[in-house]
């Protein structure tokens, strides 16, 4: 293997090992001292951690071996090859992690429920998006939720919220009530965090106007905020009238400026504004 893909195998590597560290760091400091609950794989070896003492890093590793054989099979070698790295890398953390509690070098935070689902729901959702931004998976509900989206395009948040909020419901014959309520919150964070990170930290706003004076407009953007826009053109489906509409992607800083530059050229121009993730190009994100 030469230097160069070497470098590029490293930087999907790195990332997903740094994930699955995140995550594994959160299960044992915030979900098991709390008796909180996890979905999917993850959620059965934490049942049998409560009820049977059996270290999570076992029998996660155990548990995935015919999750592991059924992606070889749908999701492809690359990938799978990363989905193994997940696995691995995670039962391994989280052997690491159970060695540091036991020996007393991490104390666990045992301190309040609130703050716990808190916070479990950011390190889990964390950890899971950066592992799913660079193509792996941690096995498990993971691989379900990425062959759905790849067939049918579902969010991996919304896919590992829905199986996660069944099996945790599954839970409530080995778990209090009350804990399974702490754990949702833990849930429904982990999977806004996960879709935050899969859609990109750098969040714009796409504006299209629709204007009789859509070119003046377009003028005035570009003078004023030193942003580019594209004039497409368009005709009204009612009115037969050929015009243009005006797009244009800025900062949420300046949403505001924006509006007031359209509105006093066309009072009454139409405009849409929708939330665009992960921009790149002159203005924002360079690579």
């Amino acid at each position: 293997m030469n230097t160069g893909k070497l470098a590029g195998y490293m930087k999907m590597v790195l990332p997903i090992l740094l994930g699955t560290a995140i995550y594994a760091f959160g299960l044992l400091y915030f979900i098991i001292p709390n008796q909180l609950m996890e979905g999917g794989v993850t959620g059965v070896t934490i049942l049998l951690k409560y009820a049977f003492g059996i270290s999570p890093s076992l029998s996660n590793l155990v548990l995935n071996i015919p999750l592991f054989l059924l992606g070889w099979k749908i999701l492809g070698g690359r990938q799978i090859i990363y989905t193994g790295i997940g696995i691995g890398s995670l039962s391994f953390f989280l052997w690491i992690f159970e060695k540091m509690i036991d020996s007393g070098w991490i104390k666990t935070f045992e301190t309040d429920y609130i703050l716990a689902s808190l916070y479990a729901g950011v390190t889990l959702g964390a950890g899971l998006g950066i592992v799913f931004r660079f193509g792996g998976t941690t096995g498990g509900s993971d691989i379900v939720a990425r062959i759905l989206g790849r067939k049918f395009g579902f969010s991996m948040g919304q896919v590992i919220l829905t199986i996660d909020i069944i099996i945790i419901g599954l839970s409530l014959f080995y778990v209090a009530t009350e804990n399974i309520l702490y754990t949702l919150v833990a849930v429904f964070i982990a999977s806004k965090m996960i879709d935050f990170i899969q859609e990109g930290a750098y969040a714009a706003k796409a504006f299209m106007i629709i204007s009789d004076h859509a070119p003046q407009i377009a003028d005035i953007i570009t003078r004023d905020m030193d942003r580019g826009v594209t004039l497409i053109p368009a005709i009204g489906a009612y009115s037969k009238q050929a015009k243009h509409m005006a797009y244009c992607v800025v900062s949420r800083q300046e949403i505001r400026r924006l509006n007031e530059i359209a509105k006093s050229v066309d009072p009454r121009a139409f405009i849409i504004i929708s939330d665009v993730h992960d921009v790149h190009g002159e203005g924002f994100r360079e690579d």
